[in-house]
This record gives structure tokens, C-alpha cells and sequence, in this order.
């Protein structure tokens, strides 16, 4: 199904958002035609009243203003620069950035405010952006995660149908370290019975770790209504063993039960430290601008 854009502008750029460890998420674009079929977003979307079947990922809204409006909120005066994180809805780097560049605007806005970012993504286009991710990592503090919860083909192919082989993301995180920006690896989400076998999770982080990642985590999958429901439906298609095992695993709770997260997680863990994944770069920031050359908010 090919995806349709509508190029809408939007009112507003920041996000306040609750419940994470970042207070601002930023969204250049709205839908993904990555279409995981993991993809927690489809939760938000049936609770919105909007399709969160096979049809997500088909509409996408391109905010075209979003970077003209960024730039004004970060000119207020009452902005602390908090940690703004980009794509918390919606990969900032799908193809549509290929062409709209809005992400890469919203940098170079972030960092002329010297407010301190993230990014989370499954694309390899984001090497188009590492000139000016590097300048904005020596101006703010910036910080690039890679979603490779697998290097296992099967698993990638059936459950991430739109995204770019996990390989090629592993290169685009060595380009961004090479240039000195901070970048690692967010295996997630990790699927029990799918990708959680010890050879599966080692495999990954010792690529990570020859990819030079500065940082790895992880997180298993949960599944909120909307994203359990289309989940469950490929499930039964591509590994109908593990059907009635999921469906007993999330009966009562859109989160896995600690007795089964908990040890994938202390597994990842044990791993990471055998490997020796660490932030080996030698990068300083600049010192800010002295009071009087601060340009003044408008």
C-alpha cells in the first residue's frame, strides 16, 4: 500500500509529554510507513478514533512549517533548553525526510538554541544529517539511538516490513561516532520467544559494539489495544506456535509480567558488560556565547 502526504502546516512544535524520561517530544511528521508491526504509536492512534490496522502508515502528515515554528518557541524567554526528544511518535528520518528536510531544519534550529536532543530511529538516511549533527553535539548535548532489537533476517523481514536492514543502520551508527556524535543501539522492543535467545541478543550487542555504539539499552515489547490486536494477527500468520503463549502473556496487561521481562533485561545487561560497549570519544563542547552576543528573544 503506498503512503499518501498531506502537506499540513502545524500551530504548534513542542510537545509537553508526561510519563517519560524527556518532558518535550518533537514530531516533524505524523504516521510512519515503517509500519512495525509492534509499533506502540498504534495504540495512540485507535484511542484517537484513527486507523491503527494496516491502513497506519498509508496517510502521513508532513508539518512543512514545523522547523519556522520550532525556532520561535526556543526564542522564548521562559525556554530552560530541557532535552527535547525527536520522533517519539513517528520516525524523524522515513523516507519523507529524503525529501521535506524537515528534521535535518529542526537540528540545525535545536542547536542554534543550544537545546540538548535525541533521536531515536530505524533509518539509515540520518547520514545525511551528520554535518550538522556534529555541529550541534558541540554546542548541546545530542544523543542518536539506533532500534535494532535484532539482527535475526526472518524477524526483521516479518515484523519491521518498511524499515531498512538492521546492518545498514550498525553502518550509519559507525559514520555518526566516526564524526563524533553519540550514538548507540535501542534493542527494542525485544519479542519473547522471537528474538530473546541468548545467541539472538549477543549477536546484536557484540555488532554494537564493532560498530563503535557509545551506548546500549533495551526494552521488551508491550502491546496496548490497537497495536496487540494487529500484532496478534501477524503473530497467528508467521509463528502460530507462539499465539496462545502472547495471548496468555498480555490477558490482563498491555506489559509483560517482571518474571519474564526482568531476566531478558538482566541478560542484555550481563552482555553489555562482557562486550565492552563505552563512549570512547574525545569530544568538548563549545563554551556558550558571552551574555551580550546572545541573540535576543523575539
Amino acid at each position: 500500500m503506498r503512503a499518501q502526504y498531506r502537506e499540513e502546516p502545524c500551530r504548534t512544535a513542542l510537545n509537553r509529554v508526561n510519563g517519560m524520561p524527556f518532558n518535550w517530544s518533537l514530531n516533524p511528521y505524523m504516521g510512519c510507513v515503517h509500519r512495525c508491526t509492534f509499533c506502540y504509536v498504534r495504540a495512540f492512534e485507535q484511542r484517537a478514533d484513527r486507523p491503527s490496522d494496516r491502513r497506519y502508515g498509508t496517510s502521513i502528515r508532513v508539518k512543512v512549517n514545523v522547523a519556522e515554528v520550532l525556532r520561535r518557541e526556543l526564542a522564548r524567554p521562559s525556554w530552560k533548553r530541557e532535552t527535547v526528544a525527536l520522533g517519539a511518535a513517528t520516525d524523524p528520518y522515513q523516507p519523507a525526510e529524503g525529501h521535506y528536510r524537515l528534521t535535518r531544519a529542526c537540528i540545525q534550529a535545536l542547536a542554534g538554541a543550544r537545546t540538548p536532543f535525541g533521536i531515536v530511529t530505524r533509518s539509515p538516511l540520518i547520514v545525511r544529517d551528520v554535518d550538522v549533527l556534529a555541529a550541534a553535539s558541540r554546542r548541546a548535548e545530542v544523543d542518536v539511538s539506533f532500534s535494532i532489537p535484532t539482527l535475526d533476517a526472518d524477524v526483521w523481514r516479518r515484523t519491521e516490513p518498511g524499515t531498512a536492514p538492521p546492518r545498514q543502520r550498525l553502518r550509519a551508527l559507525r559514520t555518526l561516532v566516526d564524526a563524533g556524535i553519540r550514538a548507540g543501539v535501542g534493542m527494542a522492543p525485544i519479542l519473547p520467544g522471537l528474538s530473546d535467545r541468548p545467541e539472538q541478543l549477543a549477536e546484536v550487542l557484540r555488532a554494537a559494539r564493532d560498530a563503535g555504539a557509545t551506548h546500549l539499552w533495551c526494552n521488551v515489547v508491550h502491546l496496548r489495544p490497537g497495536t496487540r490486536e494487529y500484532f496478534f494477527e501477524h503473530l497467528a500468520r508467521d509463528w502460530p506456535e507462539q499465539l496462545a503463549r502472547y495471548e496468555a502473556l498480555f490477558a490482563r496487561n498491555a506489559y509483560l509480567d517482571r518474571r519474564v521481562a526482568e531476566p531478558i533485561r538482566a541478560r542484555v545487561a550481563e552482555l553489555r558488560a562482557q562486550v565492552g560497549i563505552a563512549d570512547r570519544r574525545r569530544i568538548k563542547l563549545e563554551p556558550p556565547p558571552p551574555p551580550e552576543q546572545l541573540p535576543l528573544a523575539i
